[in-house]
């Protein structure tokens, strides 16, 4: 079995927390421009995404935590 070191952990929290920070920046983007209501299906594309990233984020670290713990 491979154990994931710290810095391993860290690395992908980082690309999690990368990935969340893009998608809202572009959701806000759409937002402000009114895309969000023009372009109503790729809006809800990107907020899929989001979501399903933030999900995976949080099972990442719970099992994290639970692989340290």
């Amino acid at each position: 079995m491979y154990a994931v070191t710290p810095d391993e952990y860290q690395q992908v929290i980082e690309e999690f927390d990368s990935l969340i920070h893009d998608a809202r920046t572009l959701m806000v983007r759409l937002e402000a421009s009114g895309m969000d209501q023009s372009h109503e299906a790729a809006y809800y594309e990107v907020h899929a995404i989001y979501a399903k990233v933030v999900a995976d984020q949080r099972a990442y670290t719970l099992s994290m935590l639970d692989e340290v713990a």
